[in-house]
């Protein structure tokens, strides 16, 4: 082989190399886009409560109601991927999201929010686990623990941009309810584009997903079952903690710290994303088992730290609390993440991957309509109680599991 011949090689594979780099950077940005959605409405609650006059209950409804679209997306659609492969679900998932922005973006009314939301859980439902699979995929399966980091702080790192944007725009910008959902379907019809140049991981795809029956299916293999459950209960106390964040810190700092700042209550929940990516960067050699461990141990003081904040009406508190909330969801979600791809077998990992998001999003809606629930009827402090309580007991049962599976 002449010098020319391995020049024309070396180029050829790193150009192969800088392809592969440049999917995986296309995939992390859909994931990071698609979370950044579900947060860009969180500073915009207040607003969209004083323009609409809806209730509190009615507020955390509204975020809620995007469970709905996460487990019919993930009934429904959670092992297309694996038979269509990776590529068609993602630019369904990106399409719906462009859908759910442009309703919140004309909304006239509840009924919208409900609608945008619903949406919003569809695109996501789709889009996560789609997204997770093809990174693992694409990274290669000697490195999965890569591929779940990367996916992880992808999706906080989208959830923080959407609120911190949305918060500052709604703040010290024109049209508030607007300008945030124009940008973000710009930055959805940007990532849309890369996502389509993207290779397929899917070694033969059907032809089309009508080719696919639509039964639900999201299902855990009997032989993993006992495994999965330190898992999934971790990612529901994880989700948990974020989806009280997402939903009612900007009415926390209202009505019981009286700050009414939109940008500050989008930077509280910055931090809270940037510390879990920092989290998952930093701890990224650390085993999963031992970051889900670590996670379950911080859940306890995290939420009792939580409450001190708001019976003392106190910032400095509440500071502390997100960041302690910020590490243990970190570690937590990308612990039983990375847990839950490490035991999937390959031919059926979208479709396990979409039982373990179902948790998840259920963690991240289903504590936050009990709190709304409580808040109405006994008071705000007495349902941040409750809400400690619940995320206290759930990671006792995590730790349980896990210690006796450690012990066998």
């Amino acid at each position: 082989m002449t010098s020319s011949d391995l020049s024309r090689s070396h180029q050829a594979y790193a150009q192969v190399r800088l392809q592969h780099a440049a999917a995986i950077v296309a995939v992390a940005a859909m994931i990071g886009a698609l979370f950044a959605g579900s947060t860009v409405v969180t500073p915009l609650y207040i607003m969209y409560k004083q323009a609409f006059g809806f209730s509190q209950i009615s507020l955390t409804l509204i975020y809620a109601a995007y469970v709905i679209g996460n487990l019919c997306a993930l009934l429904v659609f959670g092992r297309l991927s694996d038979q269509v492969g990776r590529r068609p679900m993602a630019l369904a998932g990106m399409a719906l999201a462009i859908v759910s922005a442009l309703v919140f973006l004309f909304a006239r009314g509840i009924a919208w929010l409900y609608c945008g939301r619903i949406l919003s859980g569809l695109a996501i439902g789709i889009g996560a686990g789609t997204g997770t699979a093809w990174l693992a995929e694409l990274i290669g399966e000697e490195s999965k623990a890569r591929a779940t980091v990367l996916a992880t702080a992808a999706n906080f790192t989208g959830l923080g941009i959407g609120a911190v944007a949305a918060g500052a725009l709604a703040q010290y910008a024109a049209w508030p309810l607007q300008l945030p959902f124009i940008l973000h379907l710009a930055a959805l019809g940007a990532v849309m584009v890369v996502v389509w140049l993207a290779p397929e991981t899917v070694a033969q795809p059907q032809k089309s997903m009508i080719d696919v029956a639509f039964r639900p299916r999201a299902s855990v293999p009997e032989q993993i079952r006992t495994k999965f459950i330190a898992p999934a209960v971790t990612g529901f106390g994880s989700m948990a903690l974020v989806g009280f964040y997402a939903a009612l810190a900007p009415t926390l700092l209202a009505n019981q710290l009286h700050i009414t700042n939109h940008a500050i209550a989008g930077a509280v929940f910055l931090e809270l994303a940037v510390v879990v990516a920092g989290a998952i960067v930093a701890t990224r050699s650390l085993a999963s088992r031992s970051a889900m461990l670590i996670a379950l141990a911080l859940m306890l003081p995290s939420v009792a730290i939580l409450v001190a904040a708001q019976l003392e009406k106190s910032l400095a508190l509440l500071i502390i609390a997100t960041a302690l909330c910020a590490v243990a969801s970190g570690l937590g979600y990308r612990g039983s993440l990375q847990v839950t791809n490490q035991i999937a077998p390959a031919d059926q990992r979208a479709e396990i991957v979409s039982a373990y998001f179902i948790c998840g999003f259920a963690g991240n809606a289903l504590p936050v309509i009990g709190v709304g629930v409580i808040s109405t009827l006994a008071g705000p402090i007495q349902a941040s109680l409750a809400f400690a309580v619940t995320i206290s007991i759930f990671a006792l049962v995590a730790l349980a599991f896990e210690l006796r599976r450690r012990s066998t």
